[in-house]
């Protein structure tokens, strides 16, 4: 299918290039494709960089959590990517699919929080961005808006993480 085809290349382009924008700044860089015809919001959650463990000197247990919101602020939908160990700069590959009619496009917003696992029960938020209707900062609104240009093309950016 077209879809996995450029999907895996954008993947493929985007993982050597390392985004040095930010500095030391936890980032995520995120794939959107939206899918006009099947209502489909594909989102892919790429690799992180710079991800740190606040209580420990060694390298954080990773996973990335996304809500999808409706405009009310309800959840609409969530998952989460497998944990990535001991990996500051985690790869995830992971690819979501969430169904949302073209005409609430604009009226949703895609949350990704990244957690440091640290035991059974313990977690703790390393930051979270947030795209759609209240994205967090221009660059996310920006590659929003893109991916609804794009007509089915995957669009990949980095996004540097907010602190809780």
């Amino acid at each position: 299918s077209q879809m996995s085809v450029s999907e895996m290349s954008c993947s493929e382009s985007t993982s050597s290039c390392q985004s040095l924008e930010h500095g030391s700044v936890p980032e995520i860089l995120i794939g959107l494709l939206y899918n006009a015809t099947t209502g489909r919001l594909s989102a892919e959650v790429i690799k992180g960089s710079h991800f740190k463990n606040l209580a420990a000197n060694r390298p954080p247990n990773t996973y990335v959590k996304l809500t999808l919101l409706n405009s009310m602020g309800q959840e609409m939908s969530k998952c989460k990517t497998s944990i990535r160990r001991g990996q500051p700069n985690p790869v995830y590959k992971e690819t979501f699919v969430f169904q949302v009619a073209l005409f609430q496009l604009s009226d949703v917003t895609l949350i990704l929080s990244v957690y440091n696992k640290r035991s059974m029960k313990r977690k703790e938020m390393i930051g979270w961005v947030s795209l759609g209707l209240n994205s967090s900062g221009e660059e996310e609104l920006n590659h929003w808006t893109e991916m609804k240009e794009s007509k089915g093309q995957q669009v990949c950016r980095w996004h540097a993480l907010l602190e809780s």
